[in-house]
């Protein structure tokens, strides 16, 4: 017998013992002429139809109880569990891709000696501006340009700032880098977001010079894209270092060419090059803002945006795509 029908008998049943030991079942009837019988006959009428009734619901509580220890067993074992079947995976989950990026950069420079600082988000106007050389009147100091929370309170918009702080506490010799996010009011679009992730690199010794930076620079960006990656420094400017420069590197996808597969690079647009972050000298201000003798310590510094390098190292087209929580963009990544 089937479970369903098993349970249909049930119910039939259940509607049987209604029918006949029921209010209105014929043995009730009886039941109620009891008061009606001669008195002499009344106790024997009313043994026997009392015993009828027993016997009826004896059979149907026989009935009913086979029945439902049917319908529990069929029920247990169409429930149980054959431990022999192969489990459920659950579905791995994915780093995300900045994390991927990230951590790559890190591990890197970890085994170049470097050592990772994290700081605060908020900062004060000293430590976002005054303690790395930007004049009162630039415009990065603008709330055009950063977020204000109260005065002298803002997002930072740079991780420079984790740099200092650092300085301040462990002194020199240091050797760090600083990645995190970072705000700046920028119009959302396939290149920009208000919220972005900067790494910045630090090195203070006794007789640093341009060529180490030269060679940290190259050394990372060749174990991040093979032995072969050529590295270009330009002439540039930036308050907290002196003198200043911003770092190239040749393309990847075109190994410096500018043509891929016959046709204009789309990764470096045909330059040969992909322009990546800024660098230079640690300024003698910074340095003595943060207790440290600039005659007898020197030091440099770089930093370059985590997006642009994930979208490159990707093919994205929109940076965007990394902060929708989009799962079918997410799940590509492992």
């Amino acid at each position: 017998m089937k479970l369903t029908a098993a349970e249909k008998l049930s119910k039939e049943l259940s509607d049987f013992r209604v029918k006949h030991t029921g209010k209105k079942s014929p043995i009730s009837g009886a039941m109620k002429l009891i008061g009606k019988v001669a008195p002499e006959k009344r106790a024997d009428f009313g043994k026997s139809v009392q015993g009828i009734r027993s016997k009826i619901e004896g059979r149907i509580d026989e009935a009913e109880s086979s029945l439902n220890r049917y319908i529990e067993s069929s029920k247990t074992e169409s429930e149980r569990i054959d431990v022999t079947l192969p489990g459920r995976r659950h579905q791995k989950g994915h780093l995300h891709p900045m994390t991927i990026l990230r951590q790559k950069i890190e591990d890197i420079f970890v085994s170049m000696g470097y050592a990772i600082e994290d700081d605060r988000e908020i900062e004060t106007d000293y430590y976002n501006f005054d303690a790395l050389n930007i004049p009162k009147d630039h415009p990065a100091r603008d709330s055009k340009d950063t977020f204000y929370t109260t005065d002298g309170l803002a997002l930072r918009s740079q991780t420079s700032t984790v740099q200092i702080r650092a300085m301040e506490r462990r002194g020199a010799p240091i050797r760090i880098i600083a990645p995190g996010r970072v705000y700046r009011r920028d119009t959302p679009d396939q290149t920009h977001t208000p919220m972005f992730h900067q790494i910045e690199g630090l090195c203070v010794d006794k007789d640093i010079t341009m060529a180490h930076l030269k060679g940290t620079v190259s050394e990372w960006l060749r174990r991040m894209y093979g032995r072969e990656t050529k590295t270009r420094f330009r002439p540039s400017y930036f308050p907290f270092t002196e003198p200043s420069a911003e770092f190239d590197f040749s393309c990847f996808k075109c190994s410096g060419t500018g043509e891929f597969e016959g046709d204009k690079c789309g990764t470096c647009r045909g330059s040969g090059w992909i322009e990546l972050g800024g660098c230079g000298m640690v300024h003698p201000n910074v340095l003595e803002g943060c207790g440290i003798d600039h005659k007898v310590y020197s030091g440099f510094a770089f930093g370059f945006g985590l997006e642009r390098m994930c979208a490159l190292m990707y093919n994205l087209d929109d940076i965007r795509l990394m902060f929708e929580n989009d799962v079918r963009f997410l799940r590509q990544f492992y």
